[in-house]
């Protein structure tokens, strides 16, 4: 029986070192194959991407620029006198026109003065007419020498006195009649009032910290944005002129996209460019100015300003074509043996789904423009055909 579980336990040691065997001989066969296909047929490890010679074409770019809008002219419309605020003649939001009556102040303090600066006026007056009489008086007497010419010095003083009196009175009625108008407060523009915070009954006067109101002419409107540098010297590269009011003619129109999304109806220019770039930003300030017929722009809206640019025999590049790192962008050429090398080049702006480049290629290179995230600089790759850049136009990202 001992002899038997001795036989029995050599029998099963035998059979797993047969199935161990197999299993070797096996995976040795199938590592062989595939070791002995790969080292037959190098080129199976070598990746098939599409390349494109990169050639030059025309396109029309624009680019957008946040702008905050204001009218023409917006006028903080105030009080120059102190008093209640006793009667309101528009409506916020209404269209005013230059001259109309907005506001009255209580005026009879101020009508009062004037009528006690005339009654001044006139009691000075008199005392001029009184102190010529003596003079016309006191004249001939020192003439006849009957009395000293003392006496005629002293009627001249009172007469200058008397007259110097009159036009300081003068002066105060003027001015009570300057105070006297400005109770009532006019329109200086044509425009739209704008939100009107005091009521009828309200104490206001000169020193408020906020105006009655604003009034806004919004015939035409400015939309102020700004441009990096780079961005400004592409932009004015085609302006010609001794001066910058002659380059400004030259710029290209400009558009307006409303804060909807809608291209604005009228194209506006670039009529004012800032002096100097801003040392913090790097960026200068620009005013375009856009006709407003219908009123629908008003001061306070927001916007972007599109500006547009020609690239003659610009290089049209694939987006997809490129890698991004640290700000860089980076293309993968093809060189001798499509033996592939990592490329820096810079981007003057985008179009579509492709890249103006400004810099690191040339016409006829040729670059690989998918499949690029897995490729390392000096490994070869074998070329698939691409599609070549086309003529386009787009908006710049």
């Amino acid at each position: 029986m001992k002899h038997f579980k001795s036989m029995k336990h050599l029998v099963s040691q035998f059979s797993g070192l047969w199935l161990l065997s197999i299993v070797v001989v096996v995976i040795y066969g199938c590592g062989g194959a595939a070791g002995e296909a790969a080292a037959g047929n190098p080129a199976a490890a070598i990746p098939e991407l599409p390349v494109m010679t990169v050639d030059t074409a025309s396109t029309i770019t624009t680019r957008d620029y946040a702008a905050q809008l204001e009218g023409k002219v917006n006028v903080d419309i105030r009080t120059q006198v102190d008093g209640y605020l006793d009667k309101i003649f528009v409506d916020e939001g209404g269209f005013v026109k230059a001259g109309q009556p907005l506001f009255q102040v209580n005026d009879k303090p101020y009508r009062e003065q004037l009528n006690k600066d005339i009654a001044n006026l006139h009691a000075m007056q008199s005392s001029l007419a009184a102190a010529t009489l003596n003079v016309e008086k006191v004249r001939p007497l020192v003439e006849n020498k009957v009395v000293a010419d003392m006496q005629l010095k002293t009627a001249l003083a009172e007469q200058q006195t008397a007259k110097a009196n009159v036009e300081q009175a003068e002066a105060a009625v003027a001015a009570s009649r300057i105070n006297l108008g400005f109770t009532l407060v006019k329109a200086p523009v044509s425009g739209f009032i704008g939100r009107i915070p005091k009521r009828v009954g309200n104490l206001v006067g000169k020193g408020d910290a906020a105006p009655l109101t604003t009034l806004s002419d919004i015939s035409e409107v400015y939309a102020y944005f700004s441009m990096s540098e780079n961005d400004f010297m592409d932009f004015s590269a085609g302006a010609t002129g001794s001066n910058m009011e002659q380059q400004l003619k030259h710029m290209r129109p400009v558009s307006l996209i409303l804060s909807n999304g809608n291209v604005y109806t009228h194209k506006g220019r670039i009529e004012m460019v800032d002096g100097q770039f801003n040392k913090t930003t790097a960026a200068i300030s620009l005013r375009a100015t856009f006709p407003n017929p219908a009123s629908i722009l008003r001061s306070g809206n927001t916007g972007k300003v599109r500006t547009s640019q020609d690239y003659q025999g610009a290089l049209l590049i694939p987006q997809a074509a490129t890698q991004e790192l640290q700000d860089k962008f980076f293309v993968y050429v093809v060189g001798d043996s499509n033996i592939i090398k990592r490329q820096i080049i810079q981007i003057a702006g985008s179009v579509d789904n492709h890249f103006i480049v400004r810099e690191g290629l040339k016409r006829g290179d040729k670059i690989v423009t998918a499949g690029i995230e897995t490729l390392a600089e000096g490994t070869p790759i074998k070329p698939a055909s691409g599609a070549p850049a086309k003529d386009t136009t787009g908006t710049q990202k």
